[in-house]
């Protein structure tokens, strides 16, 4: 086989997005999509010119030509799909977080013991050439044992209203930061404590600040604010610094890497994650999509997005969660 049939489950903003980045790599067909809302599932499949179209994902994982399904339902909906695709033989790309609790995590992770498929969870920041870069120079010892670490990832007021009715900001984007740290570092956290701000009055907070304290003594703190002035000209701003004890990382992935003046306003897409160019998207989605599709065609275990690793970053996110809500430092075992 030198090409993967797969098929999308959930079809929100991102999943959307998942197609549009899978029309562009060379060893994907897109062949699937499924939802339970008929009006979306119809308008995407013409969309993209997809045929096969579910409202039941169990009838998509029935389908023997669907090789590798892409789960992008919410947070809190990941664990039936996911472990009913490991156990239909299919190939798993689950986006993060991996689960909305520990629990389930390790149900799927137990679920992947042994599947004929491959699962692999979308920690996309691990694809962004700068972190990889950063973790390269981490590897050859050129700035010595990580001691602290920082991190920002703010993005726009406009993103987030409906977002913050699903999921607050420190398990739905510092946790890409937390899984980043994990790596960068190749430690586990040990506590954390962390603070939010309710500025809009939505189910969550819009405003985490997060410290994490690793077995090794290294300490980290994560501002994640989920409500800059819609007029912000950047689509987010993020930055880590990398602390050590001979030398020092900065990673900047933030405004102003393109400036584009129009009627409106001064505009500083992302260029990094899932750009669009001539139809598709590209970026560090697209390379995530062809690591997956590299592993699962040659049946090889992935190594990055590895699903221990994201239910440590869940893990510990939640424990920030925890301690916003109860005032105290949480321990991890």
């Amino acid at each position: 086989m030198d090409k993967l049939r797969i098929g999308i489950i959930g079809l929100g903003w991102f999943g959307e997005i998942h197609a549009e980045t899978i029309m562009g790599v060379p060893n994907l067909d897109l062949a699937a999509l499924c939802t339970r809302t008929e009006d979306r599932l119809t308008a995407l499949g013409e969309k993209f010119g997809v045929k096969k179209l579910y409202r039941d994902y169990h009838d998509m994982l029935a389908d023997p030509e669907i090789d590798a399904v892409s789960i992008c339902t919410m947070w809190d909906q990941h664990t039936e799909p996911a472990i009913a695709a490991l156990k239909a033989g299919k190939h798993v790309f689950l986006e993060k977080p991996i689960a909305s609790t520990v629990e389930d995590a390790n149900k799927i992770i137990a679920a992947s013991k042994g599947a004929k498929g491959i699962l692999f969870i979308g920690h996309i920041v691990r694809f962004n050439p700068r972190y990889r870069m950063a973790k390269q120079a981490i590897a050859e010892g050129r700035i010595g044992k990580v001691v602290a670490l920082s991190s920002r990832r703010n993005i726009p007021a406009a993103w987030t209203p409906t977002i913050l009715n699903k999921i607050g900001p420190i398990v739905g984007d510092a946790i890409h930061d937390t899984d980043i740290m994990l790596w960068l570092t190749g430690d586990r956290i040990v506590s954390a404590y962390a603070q939010t701000v309710d500025v809009r009055g939505l189910k969550h907070p819009d405003i985490g600040q997060t410290m994490f304290r690793f077995a090794g003594g290294a300490t980290a703190t994560l501002e994640t604010v989920w409500c800059m002035p819609t007029q912000t000209p950047f689509d987010i701003d993020e930055r880590m610094s990398i602390i050590g004890t001979e030398g020092i990382i900065h990673v900047q992935d933030t405004f102003p890497p393109l400036g584009i003046v129009d009627a409106n306003k001064l505009h500083s897409p992302d260029i990094t994650y899932w750009p669009m160019f001539d139809g598709v998207r590209g970026g560090a989605l697209r390379e995530e999509f062809n690591y997956f599709t590299g592993c699962a065609l040659s049946g090889t275990t992935p190594k990055i997005g590895v699903p221990e690793d994201a239910a440590a970053a869940l893990q510990a996110t939640l424990a920030a969660e925890e301690s916003a809500r109860t005032g105290n430092v949480i321990r991890i075992g």
